[in-house]
């Protein structure tokens, strides 16, 4: 363990039986989910180093490693060593010189070299096993080597020996602490550091220090959260389509054509904002199969997505009368009417009073360049009142879900969705607020830094209820 203040860091080696879990804790603890994971006992063959980086700068630093696989065998060797505690260290060193290049003892080499490097030691069993007398001989190498120890129990399965477990870990370990890294909180992440700073005088300040900068990194994933968010709503209610037109007229192919492009348009923005949360909270490698699940294929313009997560008929009403947005098509959405425009539809659309998607046909004449005559068909931006609900609850639900989950995760992301979701964050006092960054996102024209910035604030103020 060396000061962080000097560019180095704490470091943490995560040791213990084959298949406990080891490899979830550190993919939890690192915010990593390219950690690699799996029920095979043997997958770590190799020590591999995880690094917490904070804006270029090492918080701390996870050691995956491999399981015991010869703990009675390299225990036996140690002891035909009698040395004095204060030597046995220097013994482990020895081990290691000794059978590096020796295959038999390859996993015991990986786990023990970051260890006897400085990391400090977090050896990890499965609480939903019984205690066996097979782990002696690991943890009492792990003794050996004299650096700092905790002992994680991690409950795999629902059964449960917590307390034998316990009373046998209390014996070789000065901390011992539950911690399941599928279900591990942001507070019980820190509460796990704070311990760890216990373990020896000198780690204190340093991880101390790593505890401050991750509430601060923390704190940046929500704000950056929010930014993409604001700026998903911004751009989406504010976007206008254009198609040029080769006739006088509009047929009716070219109003179904840029009507489709402007909703693909804007499922595209809700893509990218959705990647950009999931860079944020480091969840990368999840599968474009998965994230096809996340609304179960419910698309954002479906008649399924505007029950779910617009806002309700009395909401609706009373947003819209304000607003004096509700007409046309935005009617039919009030009595409960199909949220998609479908063949005769088109025609009202095109007049251009629609509330739900804002679409109108330009028939003045344009001047581009010194050039008369030339007409086109647009839609947007936004004018339908439900819609930036829809929009913003599809974003929030995508972004709890997203905060909330554990990096050692490697099964698909089904999200349950509810009415009460809606109703777990907005109240009329926040929803009047919101309104007024809508409209001023809908009016087509420039909006002010300080609108962006309060709208921004709502957001990060919803998440972290939420998500906290």
């Amino acid at each position: 363990m060396v000061e962080n203040m000097t560019g180095l860091h704490p470091k943490f080696a995560v040791v213990g039986h084959p298949n406990k879990g080891k490899s979830s804790i550190v993919s939890t603890l690192a915010f990593d989910d390219s950690v690699q994971i799996s029920d095979t006992p043997g997958t770590t063959t190799k020590k591999r180093s995880f690094p917490l980086t904070v804006d270029g700068r090492v918080v701390y630093e996870l050691f995956d490693t491999p399981g015991f696989q010869r703990a009675r065998s390299v225990l036996s060797w140690l002891q035909q060593h009698e040395v004095t505690a204060d030597k046995r260290p220097e013994t482990v060193r020895a081990f290691i010189g000794e059978h590096r290049e020796n295959p038999r003892y390859n996993d015991e080499i990986e786990l023990l070299e970051p260890i006897m490097d400085g990391a400090g030691i977090i050896y990890v069993v499965d609480g939903s096993k019984p205690y066996g007398e097979e782990y002696e001989a690991e943890m009492e190498i792990l003794r050996w080597t004299g650096q700092p120890s905790m002992a994680l129990i991690n409950l795999i399965d629902d059964t449960n020996y917590v307390e034998e477990w316990k009373r046998a870990l209390g014996q070789y370990f000065k901390m011992v602490r539950l911690f399941n890294p599928m279900k591990a909180t942001f507070p019980q992440h820190l509460s796990l550091l704070q311990s760890i700073a216990q373990l020896k005088e000198e780690w204190i300040g340093p991880v101390s220090e790593s505890i401050e900068l991750f509430k601060t990194y923390h704190e940046q994933m929500f704000e950056q959260t929010a930014q993409s968010i604001t700026h998903l709503l911004h751009r989406s209610l504010s976007h206008v389509e254009r198609l040029p037109l080769r006739t006088e007229e509009a047929t009716e192919a070219e109003k179904i054509l840029v009507f489709e492009r402007y909703k693909a348009k804007l499922r595209t923005f809700e893509e990218v904002s959705q990647h950009r949360v999931e860079q944020v909270w480091h969840h990368e490698n999840l599968e474009k199969a998965q994230q096809a699940l996340l609304f179960d294929g419910m698309d954002l313009f479906s008649k399924e997505s505007a029950s779910l997560f617009g806002l309700s008929r009395k909401e609706l009403l009373i947003t819209g009368t304000t607003g004096g947005a509700v007409t046309g098509a935005g009617i039919d959405l009030l009595l409960g009417g199909a949220t998609l425009f479908l063949g005769s539809a088109i025609g009202a659309v095109v007049g251009g009073t629609s509330a739900f998607f804002g679409f109108s046909e330009l028939s003045d004449v344009k001047v581009l360049g010194q050039k008369l005559g030339k007409r086109y068909l647009e839609t947007g931006p936004m004018k339908n009142v439900n819609f930036p609900y829809i929009l913003l609850n599809r974003a929030l639900f995508h972004a709890v879900k997203i905060a909330g989950r554990s990096h050692a995760l490697r099964d698909k992301v089904m999200l349950e969705m509810g009415r009460d979701f809606t109703d777990r964050w907005m109240d009329d006092a926040l929803r009047k607020s919101l309104d007024k960054c809508h409209k001023a996102f809908r009016s087509g024209n420039e909006v002010k830094p300080e609108v962006l910035k309060t709208y921004e604030s709502l957001v990060k103020t919803v998440l972290k209820r939420l998500v906290q």
